[in-house]
């Protein structure tokens, strides 16, 4: 009984053991990039935790990390794998149901509309003209139309997609992203005069909601305008943001059913359900009844911060330079025509919608 005993705590220690050097050197990266996040220089000029995370991973990955990789291998995959799915989960309580009907019924529709079809447009330029690879042009594509590299992260298990193809698609994100934060204050400008959306800051907020990449892009861009304008800017994100979800789980099932096709046969492959993605929605409606003290709240999501941060940091550690160098620069001008989609068909898509809701 002794020695079984002594067998299982051996077992659990050297199964777990294993994980914690790459978990530690996975939150170090993340402590250091949330740090940097909380400078008021990286914060107006939208740059997140997991925008730093990466980037200080890919620099120590392609320099320091190859002599680390036998110890901390199994825990960086660990960080880039459960910790991410965690994060996931864990994001649902920065989200409520109520978040919607603060936009109404024509922010759902923005959302949406700007959602499927810049996804759309992404899958039809990046594989008809660009030749890319499906898998980059969803990762692309995911990273445009909800919510930046979180909509990347959450879609890179559904698509088993390489470490290099989705830092590509986070890149892009960084990119057009931060030129979105002093792009949109000249935009707001022009519209005062041309009027091609409502004059109030609110409905420019949600225009910049409905558009730009990632959340502290949005708020990044909304206060560079007004507290009104930003407030409106991040409950349309939210809503945004909310669908990522049932997102996934569409596209799991459209990926399914390319697989039974390409296999010949008319039988649904097995479905790769992204669990994930539901107990997310049940985090949101958790959330929405208010039964949690905001202290409580705000602590969850700073540790979701961190889980997702990690999971970036993974992410860098195991992305070679020379695999994105070979991508060349396809993915980037995909991504600026999406950019352009998003500024152009955006403001199209809140004008006509708001027309048709006032």
């Amino acid at each position: 009984m002794s020695s079984l005993s002594t067998t299982n705590t051996t077992s659990f220690s050297d199964r777990y053991g294993r994980l914690l050097p790459g978990l530690l050197l996975s939150g170090i990266i993340a402590w250091g990039a949330i740090a940097l996040g909380k400078l008021e220089w990286m914060q107006s000029h939208g740059m997140s935790a997991l925008t730093l995370a990466i980037m200080l991973g890919i620099v120590l990955g392609n320099s320091v990390y190859g002599r680390l990789a036998p110890t901390c291998g199994a825990g960086v995959a660990f960080s880039k794998q459960t910790l991410l799915r965690l994060g996931i989960i864990l994001y649902g309580f920065r989200l409520t149901f109520q978040d919607i009907g603060q936009v109404g019924l024509a922010g759902i529709a923005i959302d949406a509309l700007v959602l499927t079809s810049t996804f759309g447009l992404a899958m039809f330029l990046g594989t008809k003209v660009f030749k890319l690879e499906r898998n980059s042009a969803i990762l692309i594509g995911a990273g445009s139309s909800i919510c930046g590299a979180a909509a990347v992260m959450a879609m890179e298990p559904v698509v088993k997609g390489r470490s290099e193809d989705v830092t590509v698609a986070v890149s892009t994100v960084v990119v057009f992203g931060t030129i979105a934060i002093f792009l949109y204050p000249v935009l707001y400008q022009l519209n005062l005069g041309w009027q091609v959306l409502g004059a109030t800051p609110t409905a420019f907020g949600v225009y910049i909601g409905s558009t730009v990449h990632e959340v502290a892009q949005v708020v990044a861009a909304g206060k560079s305008i007004g507290q009104e304008a930003a407030n409106a800017a991040v409950i349309a994100k939210m809503v945004r943001v909310m669908m990522l979800a049932p997102f996934l789980v569409i596209l799991s099932a459209v990926l399914a059913r390319g697989k039974a096709k390409a296999g010949g046969n008319d039988k649904a492959a097995k479905l790769a359900i992204p669990w994930f993605a539901f107990i997310f929605i049940g985090a949101v409606a958790f959330n929405s009844l208010g039964l949690l003290p905001a202290g409580t709240v705000a602590a969850i999501t700073e540790f979701d911060t961190a889980l997702l941060a990690m999971a970036m940091a993974a992410l860098g550690l195991t992305t070679h330079m020379s695999a994105i160098r070979r991508a060349g620069i396809k993915p980037l001008l995909l991504a600026g025509l999406l950019f352009c989609w998003l500024i152009a068909g955006g403001a199209a898509i809140n004008h006509v919608v708001a027309s048709l809701f006032a």
